[in-house]
C-alpha cells in the first residue's frame, strides 16, 4: 500500500484534501463548551411529610427506607437529608448502569416499605438529568410586574421558535388570595377552616359534568367569578341570613411578587434562564438567544429592556480563544524551527502534516461526541510537537537516504519502512503513558479524562498522516531537490545544519566519550539531581496547590435578618447593600480608570447561588441576595475577593442582619477551600463538635464563611394528648391535621386566570399564631362540639436541627469554609486542621473526622495518580521488551523518566508557581514523551553494535541521533512557549502542565542525551560481569585440569 500511495499522481493529495475538508467541516459542528461535561447518573426520591419536623422525618422514614435504598444493584453513593415536611434522597449508580431498571428498583423499595407514617405523602421519584445554564436573560424596566410577565412570555416564545427550549421564568410568582378568620367567628357559627374551604372550592371555577348525546356534546357547570370573591356567601343561617366572606374574614391579596421578587440595578425585573441539555453547543445556544433578544430589544416600545447577564458561552470563547492564539502562535514557532533545520521542501511536507492531522482528529472527536473545551483543546496543543516528531523522524531520514545515494521513490520508501517500528513504538508509549489517566475517578477523572482520548485521536491521525501521505509528498520533495539541487530559499537551514554538525562533532562527540568513560561519576550526578530536586520539593522550596480554578467575574453576596423583620426591612438593607456597591464602584473607576461593576442584581425572597446555612428553614421574606458581575479578570489588576472585601466594609452594620456572607465564584470542578467531615451515631454530639470546629476555625487568619449544614430549627413544642381528649375520640394525627389546618392554612382551589394560576387559600388571623396560641387554641372534636387545646394535650419546649443529613448509612455533619488564595497559606492552614485540630476533636466528642472537599479529592487523586503511573511504567516496559528483545535494556528508557522531574520542578521554580494536580497530569503524559527520545537514541545503537563496539556504537549513535533527538524535543517546546508565557489569569490553571511539560522535556532532553549513553555503558558492565560470572565455574575448572596436566 505504501508503495501504491508514492507511485500514484494524485492518492496522496486527494486523500490530503478529504481529511482537511472533512475537518473543516466538523470543526463547524463540533460543540464548544468551558469544561467537559460530566454526566452523573442519579435518582431522586422526595416524600412529603406535612407538619413533620427533621428529626421525626428522619427516624420515622429516613432510618427505615434509607438502608433499603443504598442496597439497589448498582448503587455506588447513597445520600438522604431530613428536613421540615421532607424526606429527600438521592442514588448515584455506576457509570452504564441501566436507569430504567434502577427506577424500576427504586420504586419497588419505595411500595414495598412498611411502617412508614400514615399520612405520609405520595413519593416523587425522578431522574437526575444534564442540564448547565447558558446564560440569563433580564427583562427590567420601569413598569409593573404583570407588564414585564407578558413581555417575559413573549420573549420565552420567540426563544422557543428560535428552537432554544430549556428556559424557566424567575422572579415571578402565582398570585394568591388568603381568606383569614377569627376561630372565635367561625365556632359560633358552627364551621371549620375546612368546611369553609369545601365550600369555596365546590362554588368557584369550572366543573366537568359529563357529555351527553352519544360524546356529541360536552356537559360542564360555571362556578362563580372571583371577582364576586368577596360578596361570596359562605354561610346561611337558619333565619335566612347569609354571611358573605367580606363579613365573616379579612381577604389578603398577595401579587406576582409574593415569592422571589428581582431588581436589576433597582428596577424591577424578571430573568428568564437559558440552560443546555447534553450534547448541546453553549456557543450557539448563546449566539442564538442574543439575536433573539436584539429583536427583541429592537421592537420595545414600552421602555422595557433585555439584557443578557452571566453569560458563560462568551466566558467559553475568550478562555478557547486565549488557547487558539497561543496554539497558532506555537505552531508559527514550530514551523520556524522546521525550516531551520530541515530543507525547505522537507520543512513544508511536515508542516503540512500538522493542520491535517488535527483536522482529522477534530472530525474524529466529532464522530466520538467529543467537545471542544479547555481540556481538550489544550491536548491538541500539546501534541504539536508529538505529530511533528514523528513526521520529523520519517522525513528526516528519507532526506538522509536520498543524500547517502538512494532514489527519491527508494529513499522515500525506506524511510518510512525503517522507522515504522520506533515510530510505531514510541506513539504507542506515548498513548499509554496518557491513558493512565483513565485510571484517575471522581469529579478530577472526568476533567482530565478528555485528555488521553484526545492525544489518542492525534497520534492515529499522525500515523496515519506520516506513514501514508508523507512519503509520497517526500518523493515528490526528493525528486525536485534531485533536479535542481539545493536551492537559494535552502541557504538558512544548510547554515544552521553547518553549524549544528560542526558542535555534534566538535563538542557533542566527545563529551558522550568521556561520559561513557565516566559513566559511573555521570549517574551518581544524574541521581544527585534527581534527589536535590525532589528535596526542594519536600522542604517547599516548591509549593503544592491541588487545584486553582480560574476566576470568574461573578460574585453573590447573601442576606437573612434576623427573626422579626419582614419584607420591607429586606429591601431596606439591600438597597444600603447596593449604595455601598456603587460607591465602591466608583472609587474603582477613579484608581484604575474603569468601572469594576458590570452590572447588578438583587433579589428579595431567597438567597443567590449557594445559600446561607439553614436559610431554608427561616421566613423566606427573611431573606435577600445579590448577583455582581464585575468586568473580566484580566482587565483588572484586583481579584473579586479584593472586591468583596471592600465591598463588605464599606456596607454599614446593622442590628437587624442576622447572617451576611460573601462568595467569589470560581469555574470548575472542586470543593470548599476547608470541608470537614464529622460522623457518628448522635446528630447533638455531631453538633457540639461542628460548634467547637467553627470556633477554632474563626480564629484562623485567611478563612472565612464558615459553616455547617446542620442549623438549628425553630423551637419545637412537642404535644402529647390528654386521657380526656382520647376518650372523646380525638387522635395525635386528627389534632396534628386541625392544628395545620389553623396554623398553615388551607389551599381550597387553584384557578387558572389569564395565563397565570389563581390561588385561594383559607387559614386563621396572623394575630391569632402568636406565643400565646396554645393557650388560647380551640379545637373541633368528633361530635362536633369544641374543647380548649389546653385541656386536650400537654406540651413540652425542645429545639431540634432543621435538616440532617445520612450518607452512604452514617449519619454526618461537614464543616465549610472559604480560604485566601495564597497557596503557602492556604497548605498552612491545612495541615493545621489535619495535624492539630481534628485529632484534638476526635478525642474530645468522639466523633470521626475526615478532610472532605477538595481535600478528599486530592486524597483519591494522588492515590489512584500513583497507581495510574506505576501501570503506565510497567505497560511501557512491557512493550519495550517487545521492541527491543530484551528483559534488560528496556530499564534504560524507564530510568531515564525520573529525570524529567529535575526540570519539572526547577521550572515551577523559575516561574514562581505551586505544583499542581495538572502538574501530575503533566508529569504522566511527559514519561511517554521523554521516552520517545530514548527509543530512537537505543535502536541506532543498537543497529550500530552489530559492526562495532558497543561503547563505540553508543558514542555513534548519540551523535547520529543527535538532531533528530533536540528537534523533536526543541518543537514540543516551541509549541508550548506561547502558552508558558501567557499572562491571562483564565489560563493559569493550565501553566503547570505548560511547565512540566516545556521544562521536563527541555532539560529532559540534556540528561538523556548524557545519561542514556551512560546507563547503557553501566548495562553492558553488568551483563559482561554476569556472563564472566557464569563463564567462572568453567574457566576454573579448565584452569584446574590444565593445571593438573601440568
Amino acid at each position: 500500500m505504501l508503495r501504491y500511495f508514492i507511485h500514484h499522481r494524485t492518492l496522496a493529495n486527494l486523500t490530503l484534501v478529504l481529511l482537511v475538508a472533512i475537518g473543516l467541516i466538523s470543526l463547524d459542528r463540533i460543540r464548544t463548551q468551558f469544561f467537559p461535561d460530566f454526566v452523573i447518573e442519579s435518582v431522586r426520591i422526595t416524600l412529603p411529610w406535612p407538619g413533620a419536623g427533621a428529626e421525626d422525618v428522619d427516624q420515622r422514614v429516613v432510618s427505615q427506607l434509607e438502608p433499603a435504598l443504598r442496597a439497589v444493584d448498582g448503587v455506588s453513593e447513597s445520600t438522604a437529608s431530613a428536613s421540615e415536611g421532607n424526606a429527600q434522597f438521592r442514588l448515584e449508580f455506576a457509570p452504564g448502569y441501566d436507569m430504567t431498571v434502577a427506577l424500576n428498583e427504586v420504586e419497588s423499595v419505595i411500595n414495598d416499605a412498611r411502617d412508614l407514617p400514615s399520612d405520609l405523602e405520595p413519593a416523587t421519584i425522578s431522574l437526575g438529568w444534564f442540564r448547565d445554564r447558558v446564560t440569563n436573560v433580564v427583562i427590567y424596566g420601569d413598569l409593573s410586574l404583570d407588564a414585564l410577565e407578558r413581555r417575559a412570555e413573549t420573549l420565552t416564545a420567540a426563544l422557543f421558535a428560535a428552537g432554544i427550549t430549556k428556559t424557566s421564568i424567575q422572579g415571578i410568582s402565582e398570585p394568591r388570595v388568603t381568606l383569614k378568620f377569627d376561630p372565635q367567628t367561625l365556632e359560633k357559627y358552627g364551621v371549620t377552616l375546612n368546611d369553609a374551604a369545601t365550600k369555596l372550592a365546590g362554588s368557584f371555577g369550572d366543573q366537568p359534568a359529563g357529555t351527553m348525546a352519544g360524546d356529541r356534546v360536552r356537559l360542564r357547570t360555571a362556578g362563580q367569578p372571583l371577582d364576586e370573591l368577596q360578596d361570596f356567601a359562605l354561610i346561611a343561617l337558619d333565619n335566612g341570613t347569609r354571611l358573605t366572606v367580606r363579613e365573616l374574614a379579612s381577604v389578603e391579596y398577595e401579587g406576582l411578587d409574593r415569592g422571589l421578587a428581582l431588581y436589576y440595578q433597582g428596577l424591577n425585573a424578571v430573568q428568564i434562564q437559558v440552560d443546555r441539555g447534553e450534547g448541546g453547543d453553549a456557543i450557539s445556544i448563546q449566539d442564538s438567544v442574543q439575536s433573539v433578544v436584539d429583536q427583541f430589544n429592537a421592537e420595545a416600545v414600552d421602555g422595557v429592556q433585555a439584557r443578557l447577564v452571566r453569560a458563560r458561552a462568551q466566558a467559553i470563547k475568550d478562555r478557547l480563544d486565549i488557547l487558539i492564539e497561543n496554539g497558532i502562535t506555537g505552531l508559527i514557532i514550530v514551523v520556524c524551527l522546521l525550516f531551520l533545520f530541515l530543507s525547505v521542501r522537507t520543512a513544508f511536507w511536515v508542516t503540512v502534516g500538522i493542520p491535517t492531522a488535527m483536522l482529522a482528529t477534530i472530525a474524529m472527536m466529532l464522530a466520538f461526541g467529543l467537545s471542544l473545551n479547555m481540556i481538550s483543546l489544550f491536548a491538541l496543543i500539546i501534541c504539536l510537537g508529538i505529530v511533528v516528531d514523528d513526521a520529523i523522524v520519517i522525513g528526516e531520514h528519507a532526506d538522509h537516504l536520498h543524500r547517502q545515494g538512494h532514489s527519491p521513490s527508494e529513499a522515500a520508501y525506506l524511510g518510512a519502512k525503517r522507522m515504522f517500528l520506533p515510530v510505531l513504538s514510541s506513539s504507542i508509549t506515548t498513548i499509554i503513558a496518557f491513558s493512565g489517566m483513565f485510571l484517575i475517578t471522581g469529579t478530577f477523572g472526568r476533567l482530565v479524562g478528555d485528555i488521553p482520548i484526545t492525544v489518542a485521536l492525534v497520534i492515529t491521525a499522525s500515523l496515519a498522516e506520516v506513514f501514508l501521505l508523507l512519503p509520497a509528498h517526500m518523493f515528490h520533495a526528493l525528486k525536485g531537490a534531485e533536479r535542481g539541487g539545493p536551492a537559494w530559499y535552502d541557504q538558512p537551514s544548510l547554515w544552521v545544519n553547518k553549524h549544528f554538525d560542526r558542535f555534534r562533532e566538535a563538542v557533542f562527540k566527545p563529551l558522550v566519550g568521556r561520559v561513557v568513560t565516566w559513566r559511573y561519576p555521570t549517574l551518581a550526578i544524574g541521581l544527585g539531581l534527581i534527589m536535590f530536586s525532589a528535596a526542594a520539593l519536600m522542604d517547599k522550596t516548591v509549593g503544592w496547590r491541588f487545584f486553582n480554578a480560574p476566576e470568574r467575574g461573578t460574585l453573590t453576596g447573601n442576606l437573612m435578618m434576623v427573626e422579626g423583620s419582614d419584607r420591607a426591612d429586606t429591601r431596606a438593607y439591600l438597597d444600603q447593600m447596593a449604595s455601598a456597591l456603587l460607591t465602591v464602584n466608583a472609587d474603582y473607576q477613579r484608581e484604575y480608570g474603569r468601572e469594576a461593576v458590570q452590572s447588578w442584581l438583587f433579589q428579595v425572597g431567597d438567597n443567590s447561588g449557594r445559600p446561607i446555612s439553614g436559610a431554608n428553614r427561616v421566613n423566606a421574606d427573611r431573606l435577600g441576595g445579590f448577583d455582581v458581575e464585575l468586568i473580566d479578570p484580566d482587565l483588572r489588576p484586583y481579584s473579586a475577593f479584593e472586591f468583596i472585601r471592600k465591598w463588605q466594609d464599606a456596607i454599614p452594620a446593622s442590628d437587624t442582619v442576622d447572617t451576611l456572607q460573601f462568595r467569589g465564584d470560581r469555574r470548575g470542578p472542586g470543593g470548599d477551600g476547608v470541608s470537614v467531615r464529622l460522623s457518628g451515631a448522635d446528630f447533638r454530639v455531631l453538633k457540639q463538635a461542628s460548634l467547637a470546629l467553627q470556633n477554632e476555625l474563626n480564629r484562623i487568619a485567611g478563612v472565612s464563611a464558615v459553616e455547617d449544614d446542620l442549623p438549628f430549627d425553630k423551637t419545637e413544642q412537642i404535644l402529647s394528648l390528654t386521657p380526656e381528649a382520647q376518650a372523646l375520640g380525638l387522635t395525635a394525627a386528627g389534632l396534628a391535621k386541625q392544628l395545620r389546618d389553623q396554623l398553615d392554612g388551607i389551599s381550597a382551589l387553584t384557578l387558572p386566570t389569564d395565563g397565570q394560576s389563581f390561588e385561594i387559600r383559607v387559614a386563621i388571623s396572623d394575630a391569632l399564631r402568636d406565643q400565646d396560641y396554645l393557650q388560647r387554641a380551640r379545637i373541633p372534636l368528633p361530635n362536633g362540639d369544641y374543647a380548649d387545646l389546653a385541656s386536650l394535650a400537654t406540651w413540652r419546649s425542645d429545639r431540634g436541627f432543621a435538616s440532617l443529613q445520612v450518607e452512604n448509612g452514617q449519619r454526618v455533619i461537614r464543616v465549610s469554609g472559604e480560604l485566601a488564595d495564597d497557596p503557602v497559606q492556604q497548605a498552612a492552614i491545612q495541615t493545621q486542621i489535619r495535624e492539630q485540630l481534628l485529632p484534638a476533636l476526635a478525642l474530645r466528642y468522639g466523633v470521626n473526622t475526615e478532610m472532605s472537599g477538595l481535600a478528599q479529592q486530592e486524597r483519591e487523586f494522588l492515590s489512584e495518580a500513583v497507581v495510574s503511573f506505576m501501570v503506565c511504567v510497567l505497560a511501557i516496559y512491557l512493550t519495550l521488551t517487545w521492541i527491543f528483545s530484551s528483559w534488560t535494556r528496556p530499564l534504560a528508557p524507564i530510568l531515564t523518566i525520573p529525570l524529567g522531574l529535575v526540570g519539572v520542578i526547577w521550572g515551577h521554580y523559575a516561574h514562581g508557581i505551586p505544583l499542581s494536580m495538572f502538574s501530575v497530569v503533566g508529569f504522566i503524559g511527559m514519561a511517554g514523551i521523554i521516552l520517545n527520545d530514548t527509543i530512537v537514541l537505543m535502536v541506532r545503537i543498537q543497529e550500530l553494535s552489530g559492526h562495532q563496539s558497543f561503547h563505540a556504537a553508543i558514542v555513534q549513535g548519540a551523535s547520529d541521533r543527535l538532531r533528530a533527538v533536540f528537534l523533536t524535543s526543541l518543537t514540543t517546546v516551541g509549541g508550548l512557549t506561547p502558552l508558558l508565557f501567557e499572562t491571562s489569569r483564565q489560563a493559569q490553571f493550565l501553566k503547570p502542565t505548560v511547565v512540566t511539560l516545556a521544562y521536563g522535556l527541555g532539560l529532559g532532553m540534556v540528561l538523556v542525551l548524557l545519561m542514556t549513553p551512560a546507563m547503557l555503558a553501566i548495562g553492558h558492565d553488568i551483563r559482561r560481569a554476569l556472563v564472566s560470572a557464569r563463564r567462572a565455574p568453567g574457566v576454573i575448572a579448565r584452569a584446574r585440569r590444565i593445571q593438573a596436566l601440568r
